[in-house]
C-alpha cells in the first residue's frame, strides 16, 4: 500500500473532526453572547410581579379577564368603598335621624285640628295595600343587611368577634341577594299601583310655596297626594328604587355577560351611594307616615281614614271623593 493510500483516510477523518468542531461551536458561541439565564427565584418574582400588574396570562377559562388573577384597581377600589363611602355615607344616615329626632322635639306630632267623625273614607284598596307593604318589608330586609354588609365590620365587629360576624353576615348576603329581585318586583308593582296619582297639579305650586305647612302650621290643600308625598314617589320609589334594585339584579348574576372587574366593582359603589341615599330619604317617609302624623298609619293599615283627617291633609281628594268622583287627578 502506497504513501497516498494512507494519508487519503486521515485528510478525511481531518476534514470530518473540522466540520464537527464547526457545528458545536457555533451554538456554544450563540450562548456565549447571550444573557446569562435568571435563576429560577427571580423568575418567580417577575411573574407574581406581572401579576400584580394586571398583565394577562393564558388561561382555559373563557370569558372577560379570564387570563387576569389580580385586578390591579382592586386595592383602590377597596380604599374608596372603606373609606368616603364608609364615611360620609354614615354621616349622611346619622344628620337625617338627627334632624329628624330635632324636628320631632320642636314640632311633636302634627295632631287634627278637629275631633274625628267617625264617619271612615276609603283612601286605599286591598291592592294597594298589598303593593305598598309588599315594598316597605323587603325594603327594610334589604337595608337592615345591606347596613350590616356595608358598616358590620366597624359597628359590629368589636361586639361579635370575627366568627360571629362572618356567620352573620354570610346568613345577611344571602337575604340581600335572594330578596333582591323580590324588592324589585313589588316596587314595580307599587309604581304601577300609584303612578295616575302622581301627576302635578295646580295645587302643588301652592303646597311648594308653604313648605306644605310644615313649619307655619298652615293648612295646605292638596289631591291623593300632595307634593312631598309625590317627590319621594318619583326620586325615592321610582329613581333610586329602580337603580338600586337594577344594579343588584346585575351584581347578582355577573356570569349571565363577559363584564369586567372593573365594570363589577363601580357597579358596587353606584348600589352603595344610590342605597344609602334612598335609605336616607326613607327615613322621612317613615317618620310621616307613623309618629310624624296622626292617623297617617291608619290609612295604610285599613284602607280607611276618618273625614277629618281627609280633609285636613287632602282636602282636594276629599271634595272629589265627597261630590261621587274617584279622586284620581
Amino acid at each position: 500500500m502506497g504513501a497516498n493510500s494512507l494519508k487519503r483516510p486521515a485528510a478525511w477523518l481531518m476534514r470530518l473532526f473540522a466540520v464537527l468542531l464547526a457545528l458545536l461551536a457555533a451554538p456554544l458561541a450563540l450562548a456565549a453572547d447571550a444573557p446569562a439565564a435568571k435563576p429560577p427565584g427571580d423568575q418567580v418574582a417577575d411573574y407574581w410581579r406581572e401579576v400584580r400588574q394586571g398583565v394577562p396570562g393564558l388561561s382555559q377559562v373563557q370569558g372577560a379577564e379570564s387570563g387576569v388573577l389580580i385586578n390591579a384597581e382592586g386595592q383602590a377600589w377597596r380604599d374608596l368603598r372603606n373609606g368616603p363611602i364608609k364615611k360620609y355615607g354614615g354621616t349622611i344616615l346619622l344628620a337625617m335621624i338627627g334632624v329628624i329626632a330635632l324636628f320631632y322635639l320642636i314640632k311633636g306630632q302634627m295632631k287634627l285640628s278637629a275631633p274625628p267623625t267617625g264617619r271612615k273614607m276609603q283612601r286605599f284598596t286591598s291592592f294597594e295595600r298589598f303593593a305598598h307593604w309588599g315594598t316597605a318589608v323587603t325594603f327594610v330586609l334589604m337595608g337592615i343587611t345591606g347596613l350590616a354588609i356595608l358598616f358590620g365590620r366597624t359597628v359590629l365587629g368589636p361586639l361579635l368577634g370575627s366568627e360571629g360576624l362572618g356567620g352573620l353576615l354570610a346568613l345577611g348576603k344571602l337575604v340581600h341577594n335572594y330578596l333582591g329581585p323580590v324588592f324589585l318586583f313589588f316596587t314595580i308593582l307599587l309604581i304601577g299601583a300609584f303612578l295616575r296619582d302622581n301627576v302635578w297639579q295646580k295645587c302643588d305650586a301652592a303646597w311648594i310655596a308653604k313648605a306644605g305647612g310644615l313649619f307655619s302650621g298652615g293648612h295646605v290643600p292638596s289631591g291623593r297626594f300632595n307634593f312631598g308625598e309625590k317627590t319621594w314617589f318619583w326620586l325615592g320609589v321610582t329613581f333610586l328604587g329602580l337603580f338600586v334594585a337594577g344594579t343588584g339584579l346585575i351584581l347578582n348574576f355577573p356570569a349571565l355577560m363577559d363584564r369586567t372587574r372593573e365594570l363589577m366593582q363601580d357597579l358596587v359603589l353606584l348600589h352603595a351611594i344610590g342605597a344609602v341615599i334612598l335609605l336616607t330619604l326613607s327615613f322621612g317617609h317613615i317618620y310621616m307616615g307613623t309618629i310624624g302624623v296622626e292617623g297617617a298609619l291608619d290609612s295604610m293599615k285599613s284602607g280607611e281614614v276618618d273625614e277629618t283627617w281627609a280633609k285636613e291633609h287632602h282636602e282636594i281628594w276629599y271634595d272629589d271623593v265627597k261630590a261621587g268622583k274617584s279622586g284620581h287627578p
